[in-house]
C-alpha cells in the first residue's frame, strides 16, 4: 500500500487521497466560546445588572461554530510519498505543503475540552520555521499520522526506550524556582482586580488588615507578605503538576527522542538525534541549593523564544544525580565527571568589582538624594548597603567558583553562571566557529572570552575570562582548523 493511501482509517477521505479535519471541532469550539462568552460578559453583568447580553452571547458563539464550520469543511489535506499537504479553499485559495524528508518534528497537543473529545492538534515542523498545524485530528489518527512521519530508519545503533519517567517527589523542586513569588504577587493582584469590578478594592485591603486585629501596621503587612509567599508556593507546584504529570522521555525507533507531559493539557514534542548538538544542564540558584537540574536539548531547528523554554526540556528539575544519568544515556558519554579547567584568579577581581559597582550605584544615588531631600534616603541607602552588598559578593564569589571548560570525547562541556549556572555539552562538530574578544580590561589581566558559535540552541556558548593563552589553545585543539591560523599570535594580539 502507497503512503498516499495509508493511514488512519478514522479520517474521511476526498478522491486523490485527501483528508478532512475530526468535525468534533465544532463541540469543542463551541464549548470554548461559550466559556469566552461568559467570563467576559460576567463583570459586564453585574455592573449593569441587564439581560441585553444574552442576545449578544448567542450571537457570538453562534459566529464562531459558524467560523469554525467554514474552516472545517474547507479544509483538508495528505500525505504523499514525497510531501505533506494541507489546502484550504474557500473565498481565497492557500495551500501549503513540506517535504517529507526534511520534517524533523510532530507534537501533539491535547487541552482538556480536546480530550473530552477524544482529539488532539499536531504540529509538523521542518525545524527551519516551516510549519503545518492539523488541528483536531482523531488522538488516535494523529498518533499514527505521527509516526507514519517520523520513524525513519535509525542513523545509529542505540536502544530504544524509555529513558526516564516522573517520580512524583520532583514536585518539592517547584517552589524553590523564581516562579513561586511571581505567581504569589500575581495572585494578590488578581484577587484586588476581581474586587474592583465590585468597587470594593479599598475595602478588601481593610479588610484583610482587619483580619490580624490589634497587630501593628508593618507585622500585619508581614502577614500578607507570608500568604503571598504561601499562594505562590502552592501555584508552583500546581503549576509543575500541570505541566509535567505524566512526564516520560522515550528514545524511539528512527532515531528520534520523545517527551510527554502533562496533566490536564498533554503534550508530547520529539527532537530528532541527527539534529541533536548537545544539552544543556541547568541549575538556577534556588534548584541548584535544592541538589537539582535540568536537561535542555541543545539541536537545530528548535525555537528560541524564552517563553517556550519548556518545548526545549528534556528532563525537568531533578536531582542532580538523575539529571546527569539522563544527560548520558542521551549523548551517550557522562560529563560529570569531566575536570573542567580553572579560570585565573583575574575573573574572580572582575566579578567582584561588577558586583559591587552593581550594589554602590543605587546606593551613592539615595545617599545624595538624601543629604538634598530626606533623611528617609539615607536609611534606605544604608540599609540597601548593608543587605544587598554581602548578597552581591556572595554571588560573584560564587559564579566565579562555577567558571570552567574542558572535553570529554566529542564534546565540549563549559560551565557559567550562578543565579542561573549552566554547562553546555557541545560536540564539536556542531561547533562552526569561535568569537574571541577582550576587553581593554580583560588585555591588561591576559584574559578573554572565546565563543562557540553553533547552528543549535542559542546559537552561542561562552567561556567567559579564561586565560587568554590557554583558551587559545582550547579553541584550536577542540576545534581543529578554525583558528589555526591564530595558534602562533600572542594572545595579547586575538581578536574576532
Amino acid at each position: 500500500m502507497s503512503p498516499a493511501a495509508a493511514g488512519p482509517a478514522h479520517v474521511h477521505r476526498d478522491p486523490g487521497g485527501w483528508r478532512r479535519l475530526d468535525r468534533r471541532t465544532l463541540g469543542v469550539t463551541a464549548i470554548l466560546m461559550v466559556g469566552v462568552a461568559v467570563s467576559a460578559g460576567t463583570p459586564i453583568a453585574i455592573g449593569t445588572r441587564s439581560l441585553w447580553l444574552l442576545p449578544a452571547v448567542a450571537l457570538l458563539v453562534g459566529a464562531g461554530v459558524l467560523a469554525e464550520y467554514v474552516r472545517w469543511r474547507h479544509t483538508r489535506f495528505r500525505c504523499t510519498a514525497e510531501r505533506l499537504e494541507i489546502e484550504f479553499r474557500f473565498a481565497v485559495h492557500t495551500r501549503k505543503s513540506l517535504l517529507r524528508e526534511r520534517i524533523r518534528s510532530a507534537d501533539l497537543t491535547a487541552g482538556p475540552l480536546h480530550r473530552a473529545f477524544g482529539v488532539a492538534a499536531l504540529a509538523i515542523g521542518t525545524g527551519q520555521q516551516e510549519k503545518i498545524t492539523l488541528s483536531p485530528l482523531a488522538r488516535a489518527d494523529a498518533e499514527a499520522l505521527r509516526a507514519e512521519l517520523l520513524h525513519r530508519l535509525p542513523d545509529q545503533a542505540t536502544e530504544d526506550g524509555p529513558l526516564a519517567t516522573l517520580d512524583p517527589r520532583w514536585i518539592r523542586y517547584a517552589p524553590v524556582s523564581f516562579v513561586a513569588p511571581a505567581l504569589g504577587l500575581a495572585a494578590f493582584g488578581t484577587l484586588f482586580k476581581v474586587a474592583d469590578w465590585f468597587g470594593a478594592g479599598g475595602g478588601l485591603l481593610k479588610w484583610l488588615l482587619d483580619l490580624f486585629g490589634d497587630l501593628p501596621l508593618t507585622a500585619s503587612i508581614l502577614l500578607l507578605l507570608a500568604l503571598a509567599v504561601v499562594a505562590g508556593v502552592t501555584g508552583a507546584a500546581g503549576l509543575f503538576t500541570e505541566m509535567w504529570w505524566h512526564y516520560r522521555l522515550d528514545r524511539e525507533p528512527g532515531g528520534t527522542l520523545r517527551v510527554r507531559r502533562g496533566l490536564f493539557t498533554t503534550r508530547s514534542t520529539t527532537v530528532e538525534e541527527r539534529r541533536l548538538r548537545g544539552i544543556e544542564l541547568v541549575e538556577p540558584l534556588g534548584a541548584r541549593l535544592a541538589g537539582a537540574a535540568r536537561v535542555d536539548a541543545i539541536a537545530t531547528g528548535m525555537e528560541r523564544d524564552d517563553d517556550k523554554t519548556e518545548s526545549k526540556t528534556l528532563l525537568p528539575a531533578a536531582p542532580r544525580a538523575v539529571a546527569h544519568d539522563v544527560a548520558a544515556k542521551v549523548l551517550g558519554e557522562r560529563i560529570d565527571a569531566v575536570a573542567l579547567v580553572p579560570h585565573p584568579v583575574a575573573a574572580r577581581g572582575r566579578r567582584l568589582r561588577r558586583a559591587s559597582a552593581a550594589v554602590l550605584a543605587p546606593v551613592l544615588v539615595l545617599l545624595l538624594l538624601g543629604t538634598l531631600l530626606t533623611d528617609v534616603l539615607l536609611v534606605l541607602g544604608g540599609a540597601l548597603a548593608v543587605v544587598a552588598l554581602p548578597v552581591a559578593v556572595l554571588l560573584a564569589l560564587d559564579a566565579y567558583r562555577g567558571l570552567g571548560h574542558g572535553s570529554c570525547g566529542r564534546y565540549l562541556v563549559l560551565r557559567a553562571g550562578s543565579v542561573r549556572r549552566s554547562t553546555a555539552a557541545l560536540t564539536r562538530d556542531g561547533v562552526i566557529g569561535w568569537t574571541v574578544r577582550q576587553s581593554v580590561f580583560q588585555r591588561r589581566r591576559g584574559l578573554a572570552t572565546f565563543t562557540a558559535t553553533t547552528a543549535a540552541g542559542t546559537g552561542a556558548y561562552a567561556i567567559r575570562d579564561a586565560d587568554a593563552a590557554e583558551g587559545l589553545a582550547f579553541a584550536v585543539e577542540a576545534v581543529p582548523g578554525v583558528l589555526a591560523q591564530f595558534a602562533s599570535v600572542p594572545a595579547e594580539a586575538t581578536r574576532a
